[in-house]
């Protein structure tokens, strides 16, 4: 249930900084922040006096001893055209530690309550300034990891799913209205649909729905990343290729082979395309214990993983060793990298293609820098073709969306069977119903309150 109370919380991220901001909100809380906001310019001056969207300068003083704790900007914006549609103050003081926690008990001390997670945008959304997909989009906008996966998340924040969804839900409700009077009101003649019209427009809607389910994959690459594992034997350049892709000595690389014993993850964007990468230690016959679970955790990374970079040393040609990786990388995406090619060759690349039957090889010197490039172009391409986003597109990023289309979808398939059938209108609006139901929950027009719970429980707090 919605509480009206007032909550406060740290709204900045945790640690030392510039600035840190403590937030306040609900109906009282300008008057919860006068009681220990004392400002520079009038002493007497209370922020429940000022006007919305104004910013003061004062000090945060305990009411009790009369210390001063912080000198702090306070931002007041009154309801309802506030973050929460409900009053709010922002408190912005020195951002340590210690001031920000001593503000934040000094709130609560003075009537606040702590905020549980995402409880400022969950108010946000009770209150009807967003709907849920644009709560969600709120904390994938705070975990964008690239440019293109912001981009996803703007859109959605901005509406763009919410229009497409209530675009479909207008469409079925139109149906379902007609439908409904005739049966509720057959005194009054109204016009049946033509069966060939009511099929129609149900096909308009499923293809609709189908369109934006098309969407998913790529949806949740842009929002998870690709599980990338880079996998060889020991002293290929897998270290040496990650350091390659990251523009940075990550990994420790000698001439030793095994020295990568445990996996190293790294999150690449790549044109756009987060890869979440895991450099995993060489695979081979394991020399001793530890080697041996290393070993283990490459080939368990292996199965999971959505992209294979599998790296052969050119200078040494292809082993009994490297065949039996190649096998084990069978059934997965995967581009074959042939590095040190700045050393003398031993590997004949068109002999390799043709053995393969593998068009994504690309040669590379991850020491030197070279091939780099060609292999996060044929990255990007074997993703997407090239492009992560037509700006035209919304994407489905969210997994509880994708069920909830796919299960209106099943719904209007019905609808479409029961229309081919000539069965009577009261078993149309059943299914209508609840295609109307599905697509509620990615708003949450329907959605149940635990669930509503669940998803901001896992924002941040102060959010």
């Amino acid at each position: 249930m919605y509480k009206k109370d007032t909550i406060a919380a740290i709204s900045t991220a945790v640690g030392e900084g510039g600035i840190g901001i403590v937030r306040v909100s609900g109906s009282k809380a300008i008057a919860t922040v006068d009681k220990i906001f004392k400002s520079y310019q009038q002493e007497n001056k209370k922020l429940s006096e000022v006007n919305t969207y104004t910013a003061h300068y004062g000090h945060i003083v305990d009411p009790e001893t009369e210390q001063v704790v912080d000198e702090v900007i306070s931002l007041v914006m009154k309801a309802p055209k506030t973050y929460t549609k409900e009053d709010v103050v922002e408190i912005n003081c020195h951002g340590g530690v210690v001031p920000l926690q001593k503000i934040l008990d000094l709130v609560l001390d003075v009537g606040a309550r702590l905020a549980e997670p995402g409880e400022f945008t969950k108010r946000a959304f009770l209150n009807g300034r967003i709907d849920l997909s644009q709560a969600e989009a709120i904390m994938d906008v705070i975990t964008s990891k690239t440019e293109a996966g912001l981009e996803v998340a703007m859109d959605q924040l901005e509406g763009g799913l919410s229009n497409q969804i209530d675009s479909i839900s207008q469409k079925i409700l139109e149906l379902l209205a007609h439908l409904e009077a005739s049966i509720d009101f057959p005194e009054d003649e109204i016009e049946d649909f033509d069966p060939e019209e009511l099929e129609k427009r149900v096909v308009e809607i499923l293809e609709e729905i189908e369109d934006l389910i098309a969407t998913s994959k790529k949806g949740r690459i842009v929002r998870e990343g690709i599980q990338t594992a880079i996998i060889g034997k020991p002293n290929v350049g897998k270290s040496s290729l990650l350091n390659a892709l990251l523009r940075e000595n990550r990994a420790i690389v000698t001439e030793v082979p095994g020295t990568t014993r445990d996996v190293i993850e790294e999150v690449i964007n790549i044109n756009g395309i987060p890869l979440k990468i895991i450099d995993t230690a060489g695979i081979r016959e394991a020399k001793n214990e530890v080697e041996k679970i290393g070993i283990k955790k490459s080939q368990k990374f292996l199965e999971r993983a959505d992209l294979v970079l599998l790296v052969l040393d050119a200078h040494c040609g292809l082993t009994a060793e490297d065949k039996k990786i190649i096998d084990l990388a069978k059934g997965k995406d995967t581009i074959i990298v042939v590095n040190k090619t700045d050393l003398e060759p031993k590997l004949d690349i068109e002999e390799l293609k043709e053995e393969l039957n593998m068009k994504s090889i690309v040669e590379t010197s991850a020491t030197e820098g070279i091939g780099i490039n060609e292999l996060e172009e044929i990255i990007s391409e074997m993703v997407f073709g090239g492009q992560i986003k037509s700006t035209d597109q919304t994407l489905i990023t969210n997994l509880r969306h994708k069920e909830a289309l796919e299960n209106a979808y099943d719904n209007m398939k019905k609808v479409k069977e029961t229309v081919e059938r000539d069965l009577p209108a009261d078993f149309v609006t059943i299914d209508l119903k609840a295609a109307l139901e599905k697509l509620g929950k990615i708003t949450g027009d329907t959605v149940d309150e635990d669930i509503i719970d669940r998803i901001f429980a896992d924002f941040c707090l102060g959010k």
